[in-house]
């Protein structure tokens, strides 16, 4: 699988500050008053179980911007799978580097390892149907961009970034606003022909109005297996299906052979489990 990686310029600043949180106003004290300056070392970083890898380059990173000099090869590419003990890279260097960069690094790949993992699962769980999984904005404050590549890491896709790249009309907006029909008939005239819209229903009544007034996407939310068939048959490709609320790895292929195009889930991001990958001695 080819992933396209994300740009330095974005991607430095967060593993700069989490750098700069671990090494406060002393630097790495144990480090320095334990291993000689001038010492080098070969490491590898290993893979402790099943999984899809992310998060190489900024791992790469996470120890370049301690020492530019640093080497680093990698063994397996962001997107592969990953079995116990497989080696994901080998880095030779200053010893003080890599053991002073060694927990942010393995920190970031973990946590992006374990959001592609679990994907994954997902993906697989739902092969041969034609629904896409889909993440949210439920993600680390400060880790977003890193955590929605991690998705598509594991063959997932993104939903909107941020607030500022689409209109998702949500039950509270459309209690606020006073209906679905005023909800809709605002964003359209307020937003530019570039930007899609897309509205949260949760009953098929709601669905009529949307559809007698016309929307880019729905997003199906807590509706049973029954009522999302229904809907999806209402819709009838005027609009891109999203089915979202509390899906599991284990109702997710119920849900989409409901004949969804999207199955959003939150989980992916806010409560995957990391994998666990370790940096083990060379020479």
């Amino acid at each position: 699988m080819t992933i396209s990686t994300l740009p330095r310029i974005l991607i430095e600043p967060i593993i700069r500050n989490a750098l700069l949180e671990d090494l406060g106003l002393a630097g790495d004290i144990t480090t320095n008053s334990v291993v000689d300056e001038n010492q080098h070392s070969k490491v590898a970083m290993i893979s402790r179980e099943n999984g899809i890898l992310s998060g190489a380059e900024i791992a790469a990173l996470s120890f370049i911007l301690i020492d530019p000099t640093i080497k680093i090869k990698f063994l397996k590419n962001d997107g592969d799978s990953l079995s116990p003990g497989d080696k994901i890279a080998i880095i030779e260097g200053s010893s003080h580097a890599i053991l002073t960069g060694e927990r942010t690094a393995l920190n970031f790949m973990s946590h992006l390892s374990g959001i592609a993992s679990v994907t994954h699962k997902i993906v697989k769980a739902i092969a041969g149907t034609k629904a896409h999984v889909v993440c949210t904005r439920k993600t680390t404050p400060g880790l977003r961009l890193m955590e929605k590549y991690a998705v598509r890491c594991g063959g997932g896709m993104n939903h909107r970034f941020a607030l500022y790249d689409a209109v998702l009309i949500k039950d509270n907006h459309i209690a606020i606003v006073g209906g679905v029909r005023k909800a809709l008939e605002k964003a359209k005239r307020k937003v530019g022909h570039m930007v899609k819209i897309e509205i949260e229903i949760d009953t098929l009544e709601q669905l009529k109005e949307v559809l007698s007034i016309g929307v880019d996407a729905v997003l199906l939310d807590n509706m049973t297996t029954a009522m999302l068939k229904e809907a999806v048959a209402m819709i009838d490709h005027q609009a891109i299906t999203e089915a979202s609320g509390r899906i599991t790895l284990d109702t997710a292929r119920t849900v989409a052979e409901s004949g969804v195009d999207l199955i959003s889930v939150g989980w992916i991001t806010h409560s995957a489990p990391i994998l666990d990958i370790g940096l083990d001695f060379l020479a």
